[in-house]
């Protein structure tokens, strides 16, 4: 038995374990990095243990320092989360040598699964099928070349230590794979500890089933039915649901059988998922299984009632399950968006920086490790929060999700909100019929800003005074005699909008001939209630550095003071071949140096934010004139990373 719980994770999941640990009578210690001194997640629990600076392998991924926090708090038992240390056999061990309960798997079931090489071989021992593909003992780039001619192209690479899209890169063809395999190797080695690779058949069209099981100590397993997965980009899932659509039931019997027949070979405890990729034809592969809890566990509670949370609780403290598979019961249906901040029209780049204003719904249930200004560290993954949604039917879970996300307001940094409405609404999804290809070959983040709305932006610009200032709002203007040109920069694009007053509260806003009527019904604090031609809705929005957000239902607008001193910056920036930061990042790797000649498209440098690598290529031909980051360096937005001088310049 165990009366005190640690929670070894962050953000939404670590408050999601407190929550429930604390409703089960325990007492709960949560640990933080100096990046998350002021987060929720340790404001929720009895105690709280700082351990270590804010990169995760020196707090979040450092096994000494968890376990002294626990031993330094009383606590007699960690729960990992999911992420970080959750499927390391190490940490497992180190718990138990510590004296502590670890809350999953024992240490060699997550051995035997966490190497995908031998997860593969195990599985098809048991005779669970698998892809086709390699996952020999040579890991060498030869040795993986020469498989991928025999396998055919295209192929995809994973790492063999780890999953969720790290260390993963689909080739198409021969000529890509030294490359594909150099970058897949160096992001496997950071993420996972370990650079060995393995390489299974690219399926087309196919989709991303998992099946969630759960045992105790007893040797009793369950299946709790599938979820589909399959609206991913980076090979990191955006939308999840269960049931899966279009699965017959002779399939779903068949798809659980084998995902209990995977847990019992590894003789597992506690909540686990087996992944399968489900081919056009209706035949299933195994892919890999986590040893773990999934961020996308929610949906199947919502449909089976189970708290699978409890459930890891209840297992590690040695209870049987008391339901054999046939008293399961599944209700209705349920989908789950993950939030994430990062921008879709630039390849879903995750980015950090401060939180002007979190407002989530309250139709669904939402998932999040948020206060309400906050800031996201470039140092963990992008996620920010789950929205869950319910239905009878799959179309009104649909609807419920879509609502849900019209009403979230996440302002001071972009996000994929508006993204995941866009595939919400998408027919292929409507009618369950997408497959991992779905993002990007079907769906798109669409690039066009509507103009009407950058004529609001700019009325409430006039409204304001600017948002060069505080938050508050500045006195409101009289109609005043004549127009005032308000200029605005949104994603590098600069728009003139005229704005003339109508009427108190009430304008003409014109963009290249085009015009719309504005007025400004009221507003409070961050909330104002606008009308554009007639159509009247409320809109969230916040001011700060020069920038206005706006989140409306379908869209978020984030437009920039376009001041002559701005566009004159960015205009010698660019005339001087200077490269600078997205985002705020790690230097991962350097790959060029001062006067060094570099071509087109050529990697000068690889950053790392949010557990994913970012190359950095040259614009253009050139010579590297000035580069004055090393690697290993913290770079903020903007950071000046290279300056190219284009050849023919001396």
């Amino acid at each position: 038995m165990f009366t005190k719980i640690l929670v070894a994770n962050r953000g939404e999941i670590a408050c999601r374990i407190l929550r429930c640990a604390r409703r089960m009578g325990y007492r709960t210690v949560a640990v933080y990095s100096d990046a998350d001194a002021n987060a929720l997640h340790p404001s929720l629990a009895d105690q709280s243990h700082c351990i270590g600076p804010a990169p995760a392998r020196a707090s979040y991924l450092d096994i000494d320092a968890i376990v002294h926090a626990a031993r330094a708090t009383g606590a007699d038992a960690v729960h990992p989360g999911y992420g970080f240390l959750s499927e390391s056999a190490d940490f497992a061990e180190a718990c138990l040598a510590a004296g502590l309960v670890f809350i999953g798997p024992p240490p060699d079931a997550m051995r035997a699964m966490g190497n995908k090489s031998r997860a593969r071989w195990l599985m098809r021992k048991a005779g669970v099928p698998c892809t086709e593909g390699y996952d020999g003992t040579d890991s060498s780039d030869a040795a993986l070349v020469a498989a991928a001619a025999d396998i055919g192209y295209p192929v995809m690479i994973k790492a063999a230590a780890g999953g969720g899209g790290r260390g993963m890169r689909r080739v198409e063809r021969a000529a890509d794979m030294t490359d594909a395999l150099r970058s897949a190797r160096s992001e496997a080695a950071k993420a996972f500890g370990s650079g060995e690779l393995l390489l299974e058949r690219a399926l087309e069209g196919a989709r991303h089933i998992e099946v969630q099981v759960l045992a105790d100590r007893h040797a009793n397993v369950v299946h709790l039915g599938e979820r589909d997965c399959s609206v991913q980009r980076r090979h990191q899932k955006l939308i999840e649901e269960t049931p899966a659509p279009g699965i017959a039931a002779e399939l779903r019997a068949r798809l659980g059988q084998a995902a209990v027949t995977a847990a019992r070979a590894i003789d597992y405890v506690g909540a686990g998922t087996v992944e399968f990729l489900l081919d056009r034809a209706g035949n299933f592969h195994f892919m890999e299984m986590n040893t773990r809890l999934q961020v996308e566990h929610p949906v199947t509670e919502l449909v089976t009632g189970l708290d699978l949370v409890e459930w890891q609780i209840r297992v590690a403290r040695g209870e049987w399950l008391p339901f054999a598979q046939e008293h399961i019961a599944f209700r209705g249906h349920a989908m789950e968006a993950r939030l994430c901040a990062e921008d879709p029209l630039r390849d879903f780049l995750p980015v950090s920086g401060p939180v002007a204003l979190w407002r989530p719904p309250d139709s669904v249930r939402v998932d999040h490790g948020l206060n309400p200004t906050d800031a996201v560290p470039p140092h963990y993954d992008s996620m920010l929060a789950k929205l869950v949604a319910w239905g009878e039917t799959r179309e009104e879970a649909r609807s419920r999700l879509a609502q849900a996300l019209r009403e979230t307001v996440l302002l001071g940094l972009p996000s994929n909100r508006a993204f995941l409405l866009r595939c919400l609404a998408h027919p292929a999804f409507a009618a369950g019929a997408v497959s991992t290809a779905f993002v990007g070959s079907v769906v798109r983040p669409d690039a066009a800003e509507d103009p009407a709305r950058l004529a609001l932006a700019a009325v409430l610009a006039y409204e304001r005074g600017g948002w060069n200032g505080p938050e508050e709002w500045f006195n409101w203007r009289s109609c005043a005699a004549d127009g005032k040109r308000v200029t605005l920069e949104c994603r590098e694009r600069k728009t003139a909008v005229i704005v003339e007053p109508t009427g108190r509260h009430a304008y003409r806003a014109g963009i290249e001939g085009n015009t719309w009527m504005v007025r400004v019904h009221s507003r409070a604090g961050c909330d104002a209630d606008v009308e554009i031609d007639g159509v009247r809705e409320s809109i969230a929005l916040a001011a700060h550095g020069g920038t206005l957000h706006l989140a409306l239902p379908e869209h978020d607008v984030i437009v920039r003071d376009a001041s002559a001193d701005r566009a004159a910056a960015f205009a010698a920036a660019a005339s001087a071949g200077e490269i600078r930061s997205p985002m705020n990042a790690r230097i991962a790797a350097v790959n060029a140096a001062p006067g060094q000649k570099v071509a087109k498209g050529e990697v000068l440098l690889v950053l790392e934010a949010m557990k994913m690598e970012h190359p950095i290529v040259s614009p253009v031909a050139g010579r590297v004139a000035d580069l004055p980051v090393g690697r290993d360096a913290q770079v903020a937005p903007g950071a000046l990373l290279a300056r190219i001088e284009a050849l023919g310049t001396e």
